[in-house]
């Protein structure tokens, strides 16, 4: 007969011994859950996809720099080529071609990011209207989006590019003369800046429609019983609300219109007399046609570094938004 006393005895049979037995130890808790095993097995099976991708996106902005330095051709090795150090650097800041090519560039840029805004938004608000066919209407206003480049820039030259052209002969009709649009310098960056703003404006448009999406409409019924006019209801309630969208708008056409090669290209190919080369324009200039890469890929390297603090400056304004 045991002599235990009664709690010894339950916690006994809450083990499942048996009277007088003294158990087993209690089991010790592995190391680790499950999932966390799971997933270091799963690490260790894609490290070397992920090494793959790293090194894949890690070499060319190491070449890219090393060429930088040095005064090389597209055909010539890094460890073929004079080294220079930042000299290229210094002779494309000091050149007036880098310098038209850095207003030009931040002109298209401003241009394109903020006349597409102007009217993606305005388009965005109208088809938030019950307006009859605004379904087609949606459709429509996305070709120019939806078109190739080359269709698009084939077609702008069709209408611009000689004084037989079909805009050109219009204007001619009403006493304005003989119109060379891709002719004259500064009428040349007007038509490639209206280019770029023609092709992205249904972009633009798209992401203001999924922001206002997203207002309540109970919002304005509150502005307007405050007295509040459509303007400061705009202004008041409909900007700040999709001011997120907005700025990330921002951020990808910025880096669009920055790197946007085929849309000056195709249509002037940087004339005339390289008012329309922007600045991805001049390093494909300097590096295929010059066959100097150093001075390409020093533009382009700060060109990435614009871009880098723009993009920065953008992402603190999205995440005020987001507190906000």
């Amino acid at each position: 007969m045991t002599t235990d006393t009664l709690p010894e005895r339950l916690e006994r049979a809450r083990r499942g011994v048996a009277p007088g037995g003294r158990g087993t130890a209690p089991r010790q808790k592995r190391s680790g859950s499950p999932l966390a095993r799971a997933g270091l097995t799963l690490t260790l099976f894609a490290l070397p996809s992920l090494i793959l991708l790293v090194l894949l996106n890690i070499f060319p902005v190491v070449y890219s720099f090393l060429q930088s330095l040095q005064q090389g051709t597209p055909s010539t090795l890094p460890w073929e080529t004079p080294f220079v150090g930042f000299q290229n650097y210094i002779d494309v800041l000091t050149s007036t071609q880098f310098r038209d090519s850095a207003i030009f560039t931040l002109i298209f840029t401003v241009t394109g990011v903020f006349g597409s805004w102007i009217i993606g938004l305005g388009l965005a608000l109208l088809l938030r209207t019950k307006i009859p066919g605004g379904a087609v209407f949606k459709v429509l206003l996305l070709l120019p989006w939806i078109v190739p480049v080359v269709v698009s820039s084939t077609s702008w030259n069709w209408l611009v590019a000689t004084p037989q052209s079909p805009i050109p002969v219009i204007l001619g009709n009403f006493g304005l003369g003989d119109v060379n649009f891709l002719g004259d310098p500064v009428l040349a960056q007007v038509v490639v800046c209206t280019f770029k703003v023609w092709i992205s404006f249904p972009f633009m448009m798209m992401m203001m429609s999924s922001a206002l999406a997203s207002v309540d409409v109970n919002v304005y019924e509150a502005a307007k019983m405050d007295g509040a006019t459509p303007w400061q209801a705009f202004t008041g309630v409909t900007l700040p609300i999709i001011s997120r969208t907005t700025y990330i708008s921002w951020v990808l056409m910025t880096i669009f219109c920055v790197n946007d090669f085929p849309t000056i290209f195709l249509l002037t190919q940087g004339g005339p007399v390289g008012a329309t080369s922007s600045l991805i324009v001049r390093a494909y200039q300097y590096a295929f046609q010059n066959l100097q890469t150093g001075p390409a890929t020093a533009i382009a390297f700060m060109m990435t570094a614009v871009l880098v603090i723009v993009s920065t400056v953008l992402y603190r304004q999205i995440q005020k938004a987001n507190i906000e």
